[in-house]
Protein backbone atom coordinates (compact mmCIF):
# COMPACT_ATOMS: atom_id res chain seq x y z
CA UNK A 1 0.00 0.00 0.00
CA UNK A 2 1.03 3.46 -0.84
CA UNK A 3 0.78 6.37 1.48
CA UNK A 4 1.36 10.33 0.57
CA UNK A 5 1.24 12.27 3.20
CA UNK A 6 -0.20 15.51 1.19
CA UNK A 7 -0.49 17.79 4.46
CA UNK A 8 1.14 17.36 8.04
CA UNK A 9 0.02 20.95 9.20
CA UNK A 10 -2.19 21.77 12.41
CA UNK A 11 -5.50 24.18 11.39
CA UNK A 12 -3.34 27.02 10.83
CA UNK A 13 -0.73 25.78 8.89
CA UNK A 14 2.82 26.56 8.49
CA UNK A 15 4.53 29.02 7.83
CA UNK A 16 1.87 30.47 10.42
CA UNK A 17 1.02 34.09 9.10
CA UNK A 18 2.69 36.99 10.40
CA UNK A 19 5.01 34.49 12.27
CA UNK A 20 8.90 35.28 11.78
CA UNK A 21 10.24 32.28 13.73
CA UNK A 22 12.88 30.04 12.41
CA UNK A 23 10.14 27.49 11.37
CA UNK A 24 7.79 30.08 9.69
CA UNK A 25 10.77 31.83 7.58
CA UNK A 26 12.96 28.03 6.97
CA UNK A 27 13.86 27.57 3.34
CA UNK A 28 13.84 23.31 3.95
CA UNK A 29 10.45 22.46 2.53
CA UNK A 30 9.26 19.83 5.32
CA UNK A 31 9.21 22.89 7.37
CA UNK A 32 6.48 23.84 5.02
CA UNK A 33 2.94 22.52 6.14
CA UNK A 34 -0.47 22.55 4.45
CA UNK A 35 -3.54 21.04 6.92
CA UNK A 36 -3.58 17.11 7.47
CA UNK A 37 -4.48 15.30 4.88
CA UNK A 38 -2.91 11.71 3.05
CA UNK A 39 -3.87 9.75 -0.32
CA UNK A 40 -3.80 5.89 0.92
CA UNK A 41 -3.61 3.32 -2.57
CA UNK A 42 -3.57 -0.18 -3.28
CA UNK A 43 -3.89 -1.57 -6.87
CA UNK A 44 -6.82 0.47 -8.41
CA UNK A 45 -8.41 1.93 -5.11
CA UNK A 46 -7.51 5.38 -4.12
CA UNK A 47 -9.00 6.56 -0.46
CA UNK A 48 -8.60 9.97 0.89
CA UNK A 49 -8.43 11.03 4.08
CA UNK A 50 -9.91 14.15 5.19
CA UNK A 51 -10.74 16.60 2.92
CA UNK A 52 -9.34 20.59 4.26
CA UNK A 53 -8.64 23.66 2.54
CA UNK A 54 -5.25 23.31 0.94
CA UNK A 55 -6.99 20.33 -1.23
CA UNK A 56 -6.99 21.38 -4.37
CA UNK A 57 -3.45 22.57 -4.07
CA UNK A 58 -2.62 19.25 -2.96
CA UNK A 59 -4.07 17.51 -5.89
CA UNK A 60 -2.16 20.02 -8.23
CA UNK A 61 1.05 19.50 -6.60
CA UNK A 62 0.99 15.68 -6.74
CA UNK A 63 -0.41 16.04 -10.45
CA UNK A 64 -3.21 14.13 -9.67
CA UNK A 65 -5.20 12.55 -12.58
CA UNK A 66 -6.76 9.19 -11.49
CA UNK A 67 -10.12 8.97 -9.87
CA UNK A 68 -10.64 8.88 -6.06
CA UNK A 69 -13.03 5.81 -4.69
CA UNK A 70 -14.36 7.45 -1.58
CA UNK A 71 -13.21 10.14 1.28
CA UNK A 72 -12.90 8.73 4.87
CA UNK A 73 -13.68 12.26 7.33
CA UNK A 74 -12.38 12.39 10.73
CA UNK A 75 -14.42 14.85 12.29
CA UNK A 76 -16.48 18.31 10.84
CA UNK A 77 -13.41 20.57 11.79
CA UNK A 78 -13.02 23.09 8.74
CA UNK A 79 -8.99 22.36 8.22
CA UNK A 80 -10.20 19.10 7.71
CA UNK A 81 -13.12 19.69 5.52
CA UNK A 82 -12.88 22.97 4.27
CA UNK A 83 -12.10 21.67 0.42
CA UNK A 84 -14.96 18.89 0.12
CA UNK A 85 -16.60 22.12 -2.92
CA UNK A 86 -12.80 21.26 -4.90
CA UNK A 87 -14.22 17.78 -4.61
CA UNK A 88 -16.12 18.38 -7.80
CA UNK A 89 -13.26 17.22 -10.73
CA UNK A 90 -13.67 13.45 -8.86
CA UNK A 91 -17.29 13.72 -8.85
CA UNK A 92 -18.18 14.28 -13.29
CA UNK A 93 -18.76 10.97 -13.90
CA UNK A 94 -19.74 9.60 -10.90
CA UNK A 95 -20.85 10.20 -7.14
CA UNK A 96 -17.92 10.16 -4.66
CA UNK A 97 -18.89 8.07 -1.54
CA UNK A 98 -18.26 10.42 1.92
CA UNK A 99 -17.91 8.51 5.03
CA UNK A 100 -18.72 10.02 8.54
CA UNK A 101 -19.85 9.72 11.65
CA UNK A 102 -23.29 11.05 12.75
CA UNK A 103 -22.44 14.64 14.17
CA UNK A 104 -20.20 15.34 11.67
CA UNK A 105 -22.76 13.96 8.97
CA UNK A 106 -25.49 16.79 10.54
CA UNK A 107 -22.82 19.57 10.53
CA UNK A 108 -21.99 18.63 7.03
CA UNK A 109 -25.54 18.75 5.69
CA UNK A 110 -26.02 22.43 7.45
CA UNK A 111 -22.47 24.05 6.31
CA UNK A 112 -22.59 22.46 2.67
CA UNK A 113 -25.96 21.80 1.88
CA UNK A 114 -25.55 22.96 -1.69
CA UNK A 115 -23.60 19.75 -1.76
CA UNK A 116 -25.45 17.27 0.32
CA UNK A 117 -28.92 18.27 -1.26
CA UNK A 118 -31.08 15.19 -2.72
CA UNK A 119 -32.29 17.26 -6.27
CA UNK A 120 -28.61 18.83 -7.30
CA UNK A 121 -27.79 21.51 -9.78
CA UNK A 122 -25.34 21.39 -12.64
CA UNK A 123 -21.75 22.36 -11.02
CA UNK A 124 -21.71 21.03 -7.90
CA UNK A 125 -20.00 18.11 -6.17
CA UNK A 126 -21.75 14.92 -6.54
CA UNK A 127 -21.61 13.19 -3.25
CA UNK A 128 -22.79 10.51 -1.67
CA UNK A 129 -22.42 10.98 2.45
CA UNK A 130 -22.54 7.94 4.75
CA UNK A 131 -23.09 7.61 8.23
CA UNK A 132 -20.63 5.08 9.93
CA UNK A 133 -19.61 4.70 13.50
CA UNK A 134 -17.37 2.47 15.59
CA UNK A 135 -16.32 -0.79 14.30
CA UNK A 136 -17.97 -0.76 11.14
CA UNK A 137 -15.88 -2.17 8.36
CA UNK A 138 -15.62 -0.63 4.70
CA UNK A 139 -14.20 -2.31 1.60
CA UNK A 140 -12.62 -0.84 -1.45
CA UNK A 141 -11.05 -3.16 -3.72
CA UNK A 142 -8.20 -5.12 -1.51
CA UNK A 143 -8.37 -2.64 1.23
CA UNK A 144 -10.28 -3.05 4.32
CA UNK A 145 -11.37 -0.32 6.44
CA UNK A 146 -12.53 -0.36 10.18
CA UNK A 147 -13.89 3.02 11.94
CA UNK A 148 -12.84 3.79 15.23
CA UNK A 149 -13.09 5.87 17.67
CA UNK A 150 -11.13 9.10 19.20
CA UNK A 151 -10.99 12.07 21.39
CA UNK A 152 -10.41 15.16 20.49
CA UNK A 153 -10.05 16.70 23.47
CA UNK A 154 -14.28 16.78 24.20
CA UNK A 155 -15.21 15.69 21.10
CA UNK A 156 -15.50 12.07 19.77
CA UNK A 157 -13.97 12.11 16.39
CA UNK A 158 -13.34 9.39 13.94
CA UNK A 159 -10.17 7.25 13.40
CA UNK A 160 -9.76 4.57 10.66
CA UNK A 161 -7.32 1.66 10.32
CA UNK A 162 -6.99 0.89 6.76
CA UNK A 163 -4.95 -2.64 6.27
CA UNK A 164 -2.37 -2.75 8.81
CA UNK A 165 -2.24 0.83 9.13
CA UNK A 166 -3.74 3.07 11.78
CA UNK A 167 -4.86 6.86 11.17
CA UNK A 168 -5.34 8.45 14.46
CA UNK A 169 -5.47 12.50 13.83
CA UNK A 170 -6.10 15.51 16.66
CA UNK A 171 -6.11 12.31 18.93
CA UNK A 172 -5.82 13.11 22.72
CA UNK A 173 -6.64 9.34 23.67
CA UNK A 174 -8.50 6.41 21.85
CA UNK A 175 -11.85 4.66 23.19
CA UNK A 176 -11.00 1.23 25.16
CA UNK A 177 -13.40 -0.31 22.73
CA UNK A 178 -10.98 0.68 19.72
CA UNK A 179 -7.91 -0.59 20.96
CA UNK A 180 -8.58 -4.16 20.39
CA UNK A 181 -9.29 -2.88 16.45
CA UNK A 182 -5.29 -1.78 16.09
CA UNK A 183 -4.16 -4.18 17.96
CA UNK A 184 -2.23 -6.12 15.36
CA UNK A 185 -1.52 -3.13 13.19
CA UNK A 186 2.27 -3.08 11.45
CA UNK A 187 2.58 1.26 10.89
CA UNK A 188 0.94 4.22 12.87
CA UNK A 189 0.10 7.68 11.51
CA UNK A 190 -0.49 10.06 14.85
CA UNK A 191 -0.77 13.63 15.24
CA UNK A 192 1.62 15.13 17.73
CA UNK A 193 0.90 18.49 17.47
CA UNK A 194 3.75 20.81 19.44
CA UNK A 195 5.97 19.68 22.52
CA UNK A 196 4.09 21.89 25.16
CA UNK A 197 0.45 19.93 26.59
CA UNK A 198 -2.80 21.37 24.89
CA UNK A 199 -6.14 20.77 25.59
CA UNK A 200 -7.80 18.99 22.43
CA UNK A 201 -4.38 17.63 21.21
CA UNK A 202 -1.33 15.04 21.75
CA UNK A 203 1.87 16.36 22.34
CA UNK A 204 5.08 14.59 20.57
CA UNK A 205 5.85 12.48 23.72
CA UNK A 206 2.39 11.71 24.30
CA UNK A 207 2.30 10.30 21.08
CA UNK A 208 5.34 8.81 21.49
CA UNK A 209 4.34 6.83 24.29
CA UNK A 210 0.76 5.88 23.01
CA UNK A 211 2.88 4.50 20.02
CA UNK A 212 5.08 2.68 22.45
CA UNK A 213 2.26 1.14 24.53
CA UNK A 214 1.06 -0.97 21.48
CA UNK A 215 4.65 -2.31 20.55
CA UNK A 216 7.70 -1.28 18.53
CA UNK A 217 5.64 0.10 15.66
CA UNK A 218 7.13 2.27 13.19
CA UNK A 219 5.39 5.37 13.40
CA UNK A 220 4.83 9.09 11.57
CA UNK A 221 3.93 11.67 13.45
CA UNK A 222 1.26 14.35 11.51
CA UNK A 223 -0.75 17.02 12.67
CA UNK A 224 2.41 19.72 13.72
CA UNK A 225 2.43 23.61 14.52
CA UNK A 226 5.43 25.79 13.95
CA UNK A 227 6.62 25.23 17.90
CA UNK A 228 7.52 21.80 17.04
CA UNK A 229 11.19 22.97 15.61
CA UNK A 230 12.86 22.92 12.44
CA UNK A 231 12.02 19.36 10.53
CA UNK A 232 15.80 18.80 10.01
CA UNK A 233 16.74 19.02 14.04
CA UNK A 234 13.35 17.62 15.58
CA UNK A 235 14.09 14.53 13.69
CA UNK A 236 16.89 13.48 15.07
CA UNK A 237 16.03 13.37 18.20
CA UNK A 238 12.87 10.72 17.96
CA UNK A 239 13.40 7.39 18.79
CA UNK A 240 14.87 4.63 15.96
CA UNK A 241 11.70 4.28 13.93
CA UNK A 242 9.93 7.27 14.75
CA UNK A 243 9.77 9.91 12.18
CA UNK A 244 8.27 13.73 11.46
CA UNK A 245 6.22 12.90 8.09
CA UNK A 246 6.32 15.92 5.88
CA UNK A 247 4.11 17.03 2.82
CA UNK A 248 5.06 15.13 -0.18
CA UNK A 249 5.99 11.99 1.87
CA UNK A 250 5.39 8.75 0.03
CA UNK A 251 6.48 5.31 1.82
CA UNK A 252 5.09 1.79 1.37
CA UNK A 253 3.42 -0.12 3.98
Amino acid sequence: MKITFLGTGTSIGVPQIGCQCEVCTSSDPRDRRLRTSALFEEGDTRLLLDCGPDFREQMLRIKMTKPLDAVLITHEHYDHVGGIDDLRPFTFERNLPLYADDYACEHLRQRLPYCLVRHSYPGIPKLDLREIKEGDKLQFGTLEVTALRVMHGELPILGYRIGDVAYLTDMTELFDSSLPLIKDIKLLIIGALRHTPHKTHQTVEHAIEFSKSLGNIPTYLIHMCHLVGLHAIEETKLPKDFHYAYDGLVIES
